[in-house]
């Protein structure tokens, strides 16, 4: 199976062109509602963007959280359902793939995941605003709550995590400074000090002369990871019971 996993500030619904393409692949693909959005929430999307940019790290980190512990349960569904091999593959968009990344390290099901836009870095030094890419976004302090998530699950800091090796493909645009791709390499130089082999199973492809807004462009990204994903073999994985 294929669980997509949606921007910030998007629902499901919003992933459908993505689970066409994956299904035209072969796979069961499933999409879910990130921890209050689409179905799951109740604020319009200036409100909660205005919420959570408000404070980042207070209202980000839980939502990161939250949505990292049901992705497994969203997986025990969907092979339960579907009668599915227990090997997934995770996809997302922005905060999705932050998400997708999180979730690799905690769910072992999870073998392949290909992170568009995103940082497996949950504090995101260098942040700025998405709109205006002048401005820097302050990250405000995380209260017990939304600390409690980062110490457990943030994935730059738990890098033993990542040593079984699950295979990590991120997709950055060069011009990206509201999520920077330095996340992604300063995780693979530490997984390399830690867990060599670990780090040969995490790739960076770069979009060059893009910006983050770009990816919202589905014929910006969705090139790279097809080829991506058609390099997952799904031959080695283990078949339905």
């Amino acid at each position: 199976m294929f669980l997509h996993l949606p921007a910030f500030g998007q629902a499901k619904e919003d992933t459908k062109p993505v689970l066409g393409h994956l299904a035209a692949k072969g796979f069961v693909a499933i999409g879910m509602d990130p921890w209050q959005q689409g179905e799951r929430g109740h604020e319009s999307r200036d409100q909660l963007t205005a919420r959570v940019f408000g404070n980042f790290c207070r209202n980000m980190w839980p939502i990161l959280g939250q949505t990292t512990l049901d992705v497994s349960r969203v997986i025990d569904w969907a092979l339960a359902e579907f009668d599915l091999a227990p090997s997934v593959s995770v996809s997302g968009l922005s905060m999705g793939g932050d998400i997708a990344v999180t979730a690799a390290g905690l769910d072992a099901r999870i073998s392949n995941v290909v992170a568009v836009g995103s940082t497996p870095d949950w504090k995101r030094p260098g942040m700025h605003d998405v709109m205006d890419a002048k401005k820097l976004l302050p990250h405000g302090e995380p209260d017990l709550y939304a600390q409690f998530f980062y110490d457990h699950l943030d994935p730059l800091t738990h890098l033993d995590r990542y040593a079984r090796g699950p295979v990590l493909n991120f997709i950055s645009c060069e011009f990206d400074n509201h999520i920077p791709l330095d996340g992604v390499t300063r995780f693979k130089a530490a997984l390399s000090e830690k867990y060599p082999q670990a780090a040969e199973r995490v790739s960076l492809a770069v979009l060059p002369g893009r910006r983050h807004l770009d990816l919202l462009d589905l014929d910006v990204w969705w090139p790279t990871a097809s080829t991506l994903i058609d390099r997952i073999d799904t031959a080695a994985l283990p078949q339905k019971s």
